[in-house]
């Protein structure tokens, strides 16, 4: 069996590095976009993201297109990855230099770097770039309670994965228009204030693209900040597309692996594939899930997310059946039902 990456990932890379060509001769210059990294005092992770752009000074006009194009989302779609670029990281007392991917990605872990539990930001940079920071939360290794939180039709609703209708909202529709669950920032809000240190990290199948307008969305409707822990929508060394079920899958067990002390209550609906995976991470890993809550669907956006109004089946945990599992149709309902059944939890503290 070949060693070589697929067709699809070699074809795209020779593309990416052409293009990068074209655009340094043009005068475009490195920038480094930073996503928020988590860890614990003996380990953290940082991402970012290379890319170019240009080198020029933008006059007014300009600013306003790009700030109106970024708005609208396709904005977020049209950059250019710098290919197997050299970046230097600096998170506390420890400095790496690794190499971007054919993506432009980093993704890093930093050992032995001397910080305590909170927020911290970590420097990346490349030979021709400035000093760019990325937040980095850093968990106390004493905290046993956190919340994985899904982010499409959980805490925005935005009726992925419909072609037309997710475009639409993607590429076209303005970012203030977009609408979030409702009480579900304040569920979330509730429970991380009630455990304090505890962490929320969110998980879902969107792009690392969408990543800036994410983070607006959360702060606008008053969410609590977290990593948040997105995909790349191209071809992989196995195949065309990357599959967002094992993203979210491997995600899981990564965080479990990071957090060895933390019991989490997983927070997704029932439009997709959320109901089955974290049953099946409970049954995997009974001993790490708290609690489930599932968010249902009306009968519109279950049409708009799967073309039925007959929602996904939320199976018990075969292998878990002590973890609670709740659902309802907003953050208010599930906040009510989550109260109890943690209360309920022998081996936790009450909320």
């Amino acid at each position: 069996m070949s060693n070589k990456p697929f067709i699809a990932a070699r074809a795209e890379e020779v593309i990416d590095r052409g293009m990068e060509g074209l655009r340094r001769r043009l005068g475009y210059q490195d920038s480094v976009m930073s996503y928020t990294g988590y860890g614990t005092p003996a380990s953290a992770r940082v991402l970012g993201r290379v890319v170019l752009i240009p080198g020029r000074p933008r006059n007014r006009l300009a600013k306003l297109t790009d700030d109106f194009a970024r708005r609208r989302g396709f904005r977020n779609f049209f950059v250019a990855a710098a290919v197997r670029e050299k970046v230097t990281i600096t998170l506390g007392s420890q400095t790496v230099t690794v190499t971007s991917d054919r993506g432009g990605y980093v993704d890093v872990r930093l050992r032995n770097h001397g910080l305590p539990p909170g927020w911290h930001k970590a420097q990346l940079q490349t030979n021709g770039s400035p000093i760019i920071e990325a937040e980095v939360l850093i968990v106390d290794p004493a905290v046993d309670f956190g919340l994985i939180c899904d982010i499409d039709d959980t805490v925005i609703t935005t009726w992925l994965p419909r072609p037309f209708v997710a475009a639409w909202n993607s590429f076209v529709r303005d970012e203030s228009n977009r609408q979030a669950v409702p009480g579900m920032a304040r569920m979330l809000s509730t429970l991380l204030n009630e455990h304090p240190g505890a962490p929320i990290v969110y998980v879902s199948t969107g792009a690392w693209n969408t990543q800036g307008f994410l983070n607006r969305f959360l702060r606008r409707h008053a969410y609590p900040i977290g990593p948040l822990l997105l995909t790349d929508w191209g071809p992989t060394n196995t195949g065309w597309f990357r599959s967002g079920v094992a993203h979210k899958r491997d995600t899981l067990l990564q965080l479990a692996a990071d957090f060895p002390n933390i019991q989490w209550v997983l927070v997704g609906d029932d439009g997709q594939h959320d109901p089955v995976i974290y049953t099946e991470f409970a049954d995997l890993e009974p001993d790490r899930v708290r609690a489930i809550a599932i968010r249902n669907l009306s009968e519109q956006e279950q049409w708009l997310a799967h073309g039925t109004n007959v929602p996904v089946a939320v199976p018990e945990p075969e292998q878990a059946p002590d973890t609670p599992l709740v659902q309802a149709v907003d953050g208010r309902e599930l906040l009510t039902l989550l109260q109890g059944a943690l209360q309920e939890t022998p081996d936790g503290d009450a909320v």
